[in-house]
């Protein structure tokens, strides 16, 4: 089965969901099988994977706290302090601030704002490391990207909970395609 994208952003980014959405990364109380403290995990999760690349943002734009902000607001839902609404908007923020931009510096706002909507829908987390991946790669020589990419993924891995460890790198072998490939070995 093909998997397609379910949303396209008018520059060209892609929001990186697949279209037959996995019931695994669907909250129990919307129909799925995920349970709310593993909800919780990757959206922490996503959270890790976005600041580790966050310097690429604010190298660029030191003013702008919109990305910062997102990844404070996932951590503050993941602890029960904010509304899932709180999150996603400054998610969407977040996004705001990477359009304009170019290279790495834009793929790490992106990177902060899918950690930021996770609260919202789970699989977006997997958006927050590959975007993450992404600005690595564009902050490398061209010569050393995929060897930097590679040492971000794996980096990426060793900070996963172990409670959906599985889940992620499972997620990872499926949604690969329609992530730019930056998962691969």
């Amino acid at each position: 089965m093909a998997l397609g994208w379910v949303d396209v952003l008018t520059d060209g980014d892609v929001v990186i969901l697949s279209a037959d959405r996995d019931p695994r990364l669907i909250t129990i109380r919307r129909g799925g099988t995920l349970t709310d403290d593993d909800h919780r995990l990757l959206a922490l999760w996503a959270a890790t994977c976005a600041e580790h690349v966050l310097p690429l943002f604010e190298s660029v734009q030191p003013t702008d706290p919109r990305p910062r902000e997102a990844i404070q607001r996932i951590r503050a839902w993941a602890g029960g302090e904010v509304r899932m609404s709180d999150a996603r908007a400054a998610g969407g923020h977040a996004m705001a601030a990477a359009r304009p931009l170019r290279g790495a510096a834009r793929h790490a706002a992106f990177a902060a704002g899918q950690a930021g909507v996770v609260a919202h829908v789970a699989a977006h987390d997997l958006g927050a490391a590959a975007y993450a991946i992404k600005a690595v790669r564009a902050a490398a020589p061209t010569q050393d990207a995929g060897t930097a990419g590679r040492r971000e993924c794996a980096w990426q891995r060793a900070q996963l909970p172990d409670a959906v460890r599985e889940l992620v790198l499972d997620d990872q072998r499926r949604r690969n395609e329609i992530c730019w490939s930056v998962f691969e070995p």
